[in-house]
């Protein structure tokens, strides 16, 4: 009996040897189903891939790869699956049901036109054009009840701030050969003071009461030469400093007009100096004593035309010594765009009972015309003012409307040294503890350090930083630029108006003339409702260094230390 074929190993399948091809190599050894040990690499393979193919038939029908008829698509479906990939084919209902095709033309304009849709259209419509209306309607609504601003009104220059008046060239800089060429070096201090010129002179040559050696045209030697006033006009200008030239022609003669039989021929030389001191790039003249210059209305309009033709931007200070208000009204209106600088507010002393009648009837008399304020016309302030009142007339000066005109060494309260009436020696100017040491004029008293430019500069409460901040206030706020004046009823010894203008913030200014303290009753019955007055108002400064600034203060409860000056902000309510 033969003996039984001894049985394949559990989960072994004997695979056939495939048939040599027809480029092959020699054929290799088929192995058996034991294995030899010299083809255990091989059949490690093969057992692998053999496994893999029964448990891949095992699989699910539903998982196994779909088989297409031919041998071809059976060889590159096995491919396929070694490579990861399936490829399943989608019957064509099924892609036929996932197409869609939306509506044709036809079936849109039908369902487009039926009535539904058609409603639809017409309350959307309806709807968009009553919105576009409502809204154009309260466009239109606020712009009605809002507010009107007002037209800003054309300003000069010399509109926008203060002007700052170098009489003596050689006094300013503490030096007794003092030049334009040195002036140059102080431009930078006179920019800190924010001003918006200076007035400088005379400088031209002048032979005393002698009209045949006086050049208007040529500068004195012993300030320099023209090219050094062109040099100091350039340097100024590059600081954005005008310069006004002082023509005043015998400044240094008993009548600064020469004699009345001369009047012509003065009147040839300044026409002439105008036109001249124009074309080198002057913005501005002054003359001053006009009240010794024969027909000077006359003569003044003349000039002013002059100096307007060749630009409008060009300035004409004109001043005097009169303080009869007819007398300077008459000046005032000789010409248009005149600055008339006079002792008009110094001529009733300073009570408290003359303060407000003073300004308001030299604002009502001057109407529309622009006012300039001063208390003389070439003066330092401590000629007229006690020290006790130098910060309250600063504040005044700034919070009026109009052009302050301030003299060298007012910004520190300088004495003055010069005579009443007659044009004489001015003070030398304290820059600091050793200004006299430089020049020999006489002292009128011992120095000491908050007497000086050096000693005020940057302490906060000195006069220097008080007239620092006022003058930037007056060339920023609209309401001191060009606002409306409005005096107020208030308590004795008191003096307070309103600076206005539109929807700007609004300055109230209460000035205690008297030498006692006294409570401020602010009455606003006489100002229209525009300027009508808050319950409370910000403090912005008080001529007083005891008083806290940056607070609110009830302005019914206010109450003033002798000879003291407050400046209250406060904004437009519409």
């Amino acid at each position: 009996m033969d003996p039984e074929p001894p049985e394949p190993s559990a989960g072994v399948v004997a695979a056939p040897c495939p048939s040599p091809g027809p480029h092959s190599g020699p054929p290799d050894q088929c192995p058996s189903a034991g294995g030899d040990s010299g083809s255990a690499g091989t059949m490690s393979q093969d057992t692998e891939v053999d496994m893999k193919e029964v448990e891949l038939n095992e699989l699910e029908p539903e998982k196994q790869p779909m088989n297409a008829a031919s041998g071809a698509t059976v060889a590159a479906a096995s491919d396929a699956e070694k490579n990861g990939l399936v490829k399943i084919k989608v019957p064509d209902n099924e892609a036929e049901e996932a197409k869609f095709t939306g509506l044709s033309k036809e079936e849109l304009l039908k369902v487009a036109g039926s009535p539904s849709w058609v409603r639809t259209r017409w309350v959307l419509l309806v709807l968009f054009w009553l919105g576009w209306l409502g809204m154009l309607a309260g466009a239109v609504v606020i712009i009605v009840q809002a507010p009107r601003c007002r037209q800003l009104p054309t300003q000069r220059w010399w509109q926008k701030g203060a002007l700052y008046r170098i009489g003596d060239i050689q006094a300013f800089q503490a030096q007794e050969a003092g030049k334009l060429t040195g002036l140059t070096e102080y431009l930078d201090y006179v920019s800190t003071l924010k001003v918006k010129g200076i007035v400088l002179g005379p400088v031209h040559n002048n032979q005393k009461d002698d009209l045949a050696e006086t050049n208007l045209q040529q500068i004195d030697p012993a300030f320099g030469s023209n090219k050094d006033f062109e040099s100091l006009l350039q340097s100024a200008k590059k600081k954005s400093i005008r310069v006004i030239l002082d023509l005043t022609p015998n400044y240094r003669g008993q009548n600064s007009w020469f004699l009345p039989t001369q009047v012509d021929t003065v009147d040839t030389q300044m026409q002439a100096a105008l036109k001249f001191w124009l074309e080198a790039g002057v913005d501005g003249f002054q003359v001053r004593y006009v009240e010794n210059l024969t027909n000077a209305s006359t003569y003044l309009a003349k000039w002013q035309n002059i100096t307007q033709n060749f630009s409008e931007d060009r300035l004409l200070i004109a001043g005097t010594d009169s303080s009869d208000l007819q007398q300077i009204l008459k000046l005032l209106n000789s010409t248009e765009d005149l600055l008339l600088t006079s002792p008009y507010l110094s001529s009733a002393g300073f009570t408290k009972e003359h303060a407000k009648p003073l300004v308001t009837e030299y604002l009502n008399a001057a109407g529309n015309h622009w006012c300039s304020w001063s208390l003389s016309q070439a003066g330092l302030l401590t000629s007229f003012v006690p020290a006790s009142l130098l910060r309250l007339y600063q504040l005044l000066l700034f919070t009026l409307p109009g052009t302050p005109i301030f003299s060298y060494g007012d910004e520190i309260g300088l004495e003055a040294a010069a005579l009443p009436g007659q044009p004489a020696e001015a003070p030398v100017m304290l820059w600091n503890e050793s200004s006299f040491l430089s020049t020999s004029r006489p002292s009128s008293g011992s120095v000491s350090a908050n007497m000086t430019v050096k000693g005020q500069d940057g302490i906060p409460g000195s006069l220097l930083s008080l007239f620092r901040q006022l003058s930037g206030l007056r060339s920023k706020e609209r309401a001191l630029l060009h606002g409306d004046f409005h005096a107020l009823s208030s308590g004795t010894g008191l003096f307070s108006y309103v600076r206005q203008w539109d929807q700007n913030n609004r300055f109230l200014v209460v000035l205690n003339f008297g030498n006692v303290r006294v409570p401020a009753t602010l009455e606003a019955d006489s100002l229209p409702s525009s300027a009508s007055l808050p319950a409370k108002a910000e403090l912005l400064l008080s001529t007083e260094p005891g008083r806290k600034e940056g607070v609110s203060l009830e302005l019914q409860q206010l109450n003033l230390e002798p000879n003291e000056g407050l400046l209250f902000s406060f904004p437009s309510v519409a």
